[in-house]
């Protein structure tokens, strides 16, 4: 006999709106324990017991709030459930309308601040970001709304964040405006320049600091409208004169300082310290990538010069010219060990190499060095039986041809790793591309050879011989000068006096008591220690330290991970 359908109740297990389709129920669930808002859908069969889900991709989601803002939600499966793929925006009042195939059956409901499903605990306590802004969600992460104000006008800045808590690329500011509106109805819309790992708003903010900021940010799957609120009381800029905190920046020092409740406090306290790794990763990936990128196209480069040499020493039976061949068979080699040493960096760091893998690129350099080496004793071993067995010269016109190319190809390829290697810091990939200009002259010189070759003085091409074989010995101490000392932390007068200089330009620096610096990869990293005033309170030597680290970005482009100790 039938059992009688359940009463169906309007809420699901899970707290959230329970809405029937053709094959049963699914609970709409907004989660947040611990991590960032998202959609949740559970499926339950018409007697109210959990089925299998549907196809993510057949599932469709848009939310509209007040003012007709749209924004549309993709899913991925989970256990048990379906889950969208970004985040909901706050505040959570809207309409949800839910597409089904097949027949795409369309489902709706309505979604409140109060009694939505998901519990709030975590929103008793506003958060704030690292800059003392609030932190509001957005569908790829987090944005913290900052005021800032230290030494200019109080303008808006938007620092935002992946889900883990860590920097992340701001979207393009003519995608982003901001309105405020006051208790007395006045609004005003503020647009938004790229500095350089945040927006900025250009107009200033007039006084007083308190209204309603609503936060517009177009993307393709629609708009997001995120909402926050300033008092005087609590937005955290500098009033001087009247004992209240700086803003303040991103950087690493030793001091303690204040970790935030909630879902942030829980990110700060399960991930690195360091507030800009995730910048200096991306970074290091971005450099490495280009890095890996010279080394395919200048390696396929000197890997055609090299045949085309090759071919003519067969025909030509010219030593100067197969010394030549040879140091470009090993120039090309050494793309090899500075590749997987550029690809080793793009992993980061993890457990074990806490630092990354930065170091990886010296070791190449030390490879690299000898390679040359190797390729400076074959082709003087050559010369020298040369000199010792003189046999003619033939084909000298394809001979002299064969050193232009060899000119032509290591020069091409010299620029465009040198280019490259001052781009994104890398004294290994410098040193091979000076090396391969070298290369580029020293096949210049083989035309001497086969000049006197001409001239009926055969012995011209094992000197040219033993001449390149000198070049190279002179490249190989100038490349093991450079990565010995990057091998031992050594590190340039002038970057360290860019370091020490930077922070002079910060208010609220008394002095600096201590620099230090070294390489790691193409990366420098640095550890500044400044004086404040004894009498400042924590949060405002914070505001001067990550101001610090700010100033020092900006003066050192190669800068990686920095750590501001704030002394008295």
């Amino acid at each position: 006999m039938p059992q009688p359908n359940p009463i169906v109740p309007s809420h699901g297990v899970h707290g959230a709106p329970l809405l029937q389709h053709a094959s049963g129920y699914v609970e709409i669930s907004v989660f947040e324990s611990g991590v960032p808002p998202r959609f949740r859908l559970y499926f339950l069969d018409d007697a109210m017991q959990p089925v299998a889900s549907p196809l993510a991709s057949s599932v469709v989601m848009e939310t509209e709030r007040p003012g007709g803002i749209l924004q549309r939600f993709a899913f991925r499966q989970e256990d048990g459930y379906l889950e969208s793929t970004t985040n909901i925006p706050e505040p959570h009042e809207f309409l949800v309308r839910l597409a089904l195939e097949p027949g795409r059956q369309r489902l709706a409901a309505l979604f409140s601040e109060v009694g939505h499903g998901h519990n709030h605990d975590e929103h008793a306590t506003k958060e704030r970001g690292s800059h003392g802004g609030p932190l509001l969600v957005h569908a790829d992460g987090l944005v913290e709304l900052s005021i800032f104000e230290t030494g200019v006008s109080p303008r808006f800045r938007l620092y935002f964040l992946d889900n883990s808590g860590q920097s992340a690329t701001p979207p393009p500011a003519e995608a982003v405006t901001l309105k405020t509106v006051r208790p007395d109805g006045d609004e005003e819309i503020f647009h938004f320049r790229q500095e350089y790992d945040y927006l900025e708003s250009p107009a200033p903010i007039p006084e007083p600091h308190a209204f309603e900021a609503r936060l517009l940010i177009e993307q393709e799957d629609g708009r997001q409208c995120l909402v926050g609120s300033f008092t005087e009381a609590e937005h955290l800029h500098a009033h001087h004169g009247e004992g209240q905190d700086h803003h303040h920046h991103t950087h690493a020092h030793d001091h303690e300082h204040h970790q935030g409740s909630g879902l942030v406090g829980w990110l700060r306290g399960n991930f690195a310290h360091s507030h800009d790794i995730a910048e200096q990763v991306d970074s290091v990936m971005e450099s490495s990538a280009k890095g890996i990128r010279a080394l395919k196209i200048s390696l396929v480069g000197l890997g055609i010069t090299a045949l085309l040499q090759v071919l003519v020493v067969l025909y030509s039976g010219s030593v100067a010219l197969l010394a030549d061949t040879i140091h470009n068979f090993a120039d090309a080699a050494t793309s090899i060990p500075l590749w997987i040493a550029f690809a080793l960096a793009r992993r980061g760091a993890n457990r074990h190499f806490t630092y990354g893998y930065g170091k990886a690129e010296d070791v190449a350099g030390v490879i690299i060095v000898g390679v040359i080496f190797f390729s400076a004793c074959v082709a003087g071993y050559e010369a020298v039986l040369k000199f010792i067995n003189p046999e003619p010269m033939e084909h000298l016109g394809w001979v002299a041809m064969a050193a232009l190319i060899g000119f032509v190809g290591n020069e091409a390829v010299a620029v465009y790793r040198i280019r490259v290697g001052r781009q994104i810091g890398s004294a290994a990939l410098i040193a091979d591309g000076q090396h391969s200009r070298v290369d580029g002259f020293t096949s210049l010189s083989v035309l001497i050879g086969v000049i006197g070759a001409w001239l009926g003085f055969p012995l011209a091409d094992p000197i040219v011989g033993i001449g390149i074989t000198i070049a190279i010995l002179f490249i190989v101490k100038d490349a093991a000068r450079a990565v010995w000392q990057r091998l031992i932390d050594g590190i340039e007068p002038e970057i360290l006096d860019e370091i020490a200089h930077a922070p002079s330009h910060i208010a609220g620096v008394q002095a600096v008591r201590s620099v230090r610096a070294r390489w790691s990869g193409h990366k420098v990293y640095s550890d500044v220690t400044i004086a404040v005033d004894p009498d400042l309170t924590v949060r405002v030597a914070d505001a001067i330290a990550r101001e610090v680290e700010r100033s020092l970005r900006t003066h050192v482009r190669l800068l990686g991970e920095v750590v501001v100790r704030v002394t008295l």
